[in-house]
């Protein structure tokens, strides 16, 4: 269970809500609003007032390397430090079988993980770094507008993967303009903005079929 109890970020009110193993929670809220900024914040990228738990743990109390490796935060736009792709991704504890069974699944041939990243495509890095994120298998994966730089089919295979994820009891956010996208993989939406009232407001968000 991820429990976010009073967590100030940026000019949003205090938010408070828990997302439990399997579940995907959908965050929404106009551009500017703290979407990402709350991702950050429960990934300990960005300091925020407020308490965050995993399982019980607390992110305050834990090194922030070990809670990284927990809860993978996932940007629109990802970074890397590296040339290839394979000098980015995690050097212990990973599984090469299931790595290249990430890399498949998101339909990404081995071979690029050894091609310089500028001559890779925006989509390209983009599933490269979701599977950096769950190479390491993290128990919570915060997704910033995972499908916003890729077409519809390469998209639809990220939705397949996420699904997967969840089905694996791995907990999810997901931040996302499509509001078809949420539709289909959220089970609750946490709505941002203007309307957020004294919390933010978290809703039920039946999946489509």
């Amino acid at each position: 269970m991820l429990r976010v109890e009073r967590l100030k970020v940026h000019t949003l009110p205090p938010l408070s809500f828990e997302v439990a193993e399997g579940e995907c929670l959908g965050i929404e809220g106009p551009s500017g609003s703290g979407k990402s900024r709350l991702l950050r914040a429960i990934a300990d990228l960005d300091p925020a007032p407020g308490h965050v738990r995993l399982d019980g743990a607390s992110m305050a109390e834990t090194p922030a390397p070990a809670w990284r490796r927990m809860v993978r935060y996932c940007a629109a736009e990802p970074a890397w430090w590296t040339d290839t792709a394979r000098e980015g991704l995690p050097s212990n504890g990973v599984d090469a079988v299931r790595r290249d069974r990430l890399m498949s699944s998101l339909g990404l041939g081995a071979e690029l993980l050894d091609r310089p990243l500028g001559l890779l495509s925006t989509g390209e890095r983009q599933r490269l770094a979701l599977v950096r994120a769950l190479a390491g298998e993290p128990k919570v994966l915060l997704l910033d507008e995972p499908t916003g730089a890729l077409d519809p089919a390469s998209g639809g295979l990220v939705e397949e993967t996420i699904r997967f994820q969840m089905l694996s009891g791995r907990i999810v956010l997901l931040v996302s303009h499509d509001v078809r996208q949420l539709a289909r993989l959220a089970h609750r939406r946490l709505q941002l903005g203007p309307v957020a009232g004294d919390g933010g407001r978290v809703e039920p968000l039946r999946p489509a079929p």
